[in-house]
């Protein structure tokens, strides 16, 4: 999917936190946004998924896809099980969507966790099912904000290896501030510094 930036502005409060940034994206792969927190990491990814407005620039996304988001907070439905979370965002029947909700809950290590509710589950295992949800969802562009800050280190590189395998096709975009989720997952890294935010490096994985 296509994305570009152009001349984006934002303010809070009299505060500038983007000042006519601009940044053209590859149609497929992963990019890191790399940058200690506060520097306008997480407002930009805000802008570009629609959640946040912006007070002048372009934001141009090409072919009409869906979009898939995972947040720093997981966002489940705390009513209903980790399965029916996944299963939420399926086009399927009933029995269809919870066979394949099972199955993405398996992928990221949560096989006999499906019926618990979110209260039920860790910190670390809401956000995996957050992630299956997301990728359950599809899409492509995927939006993702600190995805992976409450996984513990062996859970990190299983799911980032299979975010890169799920996501081949799409455009991954990645907010952290941990340098060692940018080496595993993207192909290029914008390192940046703000507010307001400004790319100081680029740094492409081989």
């Amino acid at each position: 999917m296509k994305l570009e930036i152009k001349n984006l502005t934002k303010e809070y409060d009299g505060k500038t936190v983007l000042d006519h940034f601009s940044l053209t994206f590859p149609e497929k792969g992963s990019v890191c946004l790399f940058g200690p927190s506060g520097c306008g990491k997480t407002t930009l990814l805000n802008c570009i998924a629609g959640l946040e407005r912006f007070d002048s620039g372009v934001i141009t996304i090409g072919q009409k896809d869906k979009i898939s988001c995972v947040f720093q907070e997981d966002r489940l439905l705390p009513w209903i099980s980790a399965k029916d979370n996944v299963a939420a965002v399926l086009n399927g029947n009933a029995k269809q969507n919870g066979e394949e909700a099972v199955n993405w809950l398996r992928l990221v290590g949560l096989k006999g966790e499906e019926d618990k509710h979110p209260s039920e589950l860790s910190g670390g295992m809401r956000q995996r099912v957050a992630i299956a949800r997301a990728l359950a969802y599809g899409g492509g562009l995927f939006l993702l904000d600190e995805p992976f800050h409450a996984l513990d280190e062996e859970s990190k590189i299983q799911i980032i290896s299979l975010m890169k395998e799920q996501t081949a096709n799409s455009l991954v975009i990645l907010v952290t501030h941990d340098f060692r989720e940018a080496e595993l997952l993207a192909d290029v890294t914008y390192v940046l510094s703000g507010p307001p935010v400004k790319i100081v490096d680029t740094i492409t994985n081989c």
